[in-house]
C-alpha cells in the first residue's frame, strides 16, 4: 500500500482524486473518464483494476442515500487485531458492502451493507457473520445526516 498520493502513477492519481463524486450518469463512464484524461478507455480500466488488486479501492460505482433504493444498515464487529485484515477482506468481497473501515474502539471494523429488501439484508448479515466467524452488530439508521466522504488527495491541475 502506498503512503502518499505521489506513490501512484499520474493516471492513478487523477482517477483517485478527480472522480470521487459528480460523475455524469452515462452508459460509457470509463470511456468518459478516459476522454477527460486524454488516455484510452483500456488504460483507465487497467489502472482501476490495478488499484483494486492492490487494495487501494474496493469498487467503482454509485453510492445512494441510505434506504432510498433498497435498505441498508451500518454494521460493526469487534475483531482481534491479528485477524482484522483477513476479516476486512472477507467483508469487502460481499457485493452488498460498499465500504468498510477500521476505527479505534472495541468495535474496530465498521461497514455499510445495502440490499434489495429487509429479507435480503438479514441474509447478507447472517452470511457475513458465518464467513467472518465473529458476531456482528447491526445499527440501522434512525436519523439521516449527509456527510461528504470525498477527499481531496492532490491539487487539481
Amino acid at each position: 500500500m502506498a503512503n502518499s498520493i505521489n506513490d501512484y502513477s499520474p493516471l492513478e492519481q487523477h482517477l483517485l482524486n478527480d472522480f470521487q463524486r459528480d460523475l455524469t450518469l452515462s452508459t460509457t463512464p470509463f470511456a468518459d473518464m478516459a476522454k477527460q484524461l486524454n488516455v484510452s478507455e483500456q488504460e483507465v480500466l487497467q489502472a482501476i483494476q490495478s488499484l483494486q488488486q492492490r487494495g487501494v479501492i474496493s469498487r467503482v460505482g454509485p453510492v445512494f442515500r441510505p434506504n432510498r433504493i433498497g435498505v441498508s444498515t451500518l454494521a460493526a464487529m469487534a475483531i482481534p487485531q491479528d485477524k482484522l485484515e483477513c476479516v476486512a477482506r472477507i467483508i469487502s468481497a460481499f457485493p452488498e458492502v460498499n465500504h468498510n473501515y477500521e476505527r479505534e474502539h472495541e468495535y474496530n471494523l465498521w461497514f455499510v451493507v445495502t440490499a434489495s429488501s429487509e429479507e435480503h439484508l438479514d441474509i447478507v448479515l447472517y452470511e457475513i457473520e458465518q464467513h467472518a466467524e465473529f458476531p456482528l452488530m447491526s445499527l440501522p439508521m434512525l436519523d439521516d445526516y449527509f456527510i461528504d466522504l470525498g477527499f481531496q488527495l492532490k491539487e487539481a491541475n
